[in-house]
């Protein structure tokens, strides 16, 4: 399968072709496509790392994939929640932040 269409990745094209290349090749179409979970949980797991990681840009555009797949938003606050002892709480706090965010986005384009 191909790669979701992105703004920002495709802008990166002109600078960084391999990079963009290697994210629609082998995670999109390799990793994302496996067999062994489900998109939805794929979503879910992707969701906590980047918490827990503090990767807040890439977490904003994997939380609207994740609502995209079936993740509920009272999944996604049970997983921000349950973080918050695992992760620490600052962490908790702005992937709340960021989902509230997103939320607001998606009523927008409702």
């Amino acid at each position: 399968m191909a790669a979701p269409p992105s703004a920002r990745r495709e802008r990166l094209k002109a600078n960084f072709p391999k990079l963009v290349a290697m994210t629609e090749e082998f995670a999109y179409a390799d990793i994302w496509e496996r067999p062994g979970l489900s998109k939805r949980d794929r979503s879910m797991i992707t969701v906590a790392a980047l918490i827990a990681l503090g990767r807040e840009e890439q977490l904003a555009t994997h939380l609207g994939r994740a609502l995209g797949n079936g993740v509920t938003r009272e999944e996604i606050g049970e997983i921000v929640t349950h973080l918050a002892i695992y992760a620490g709480w600052p962490a908790a706090m702005t992937a709340a932040h960021i989902a509230s965010d997103v939320y607001e986005g998606e009523g927008k384009k409702a």
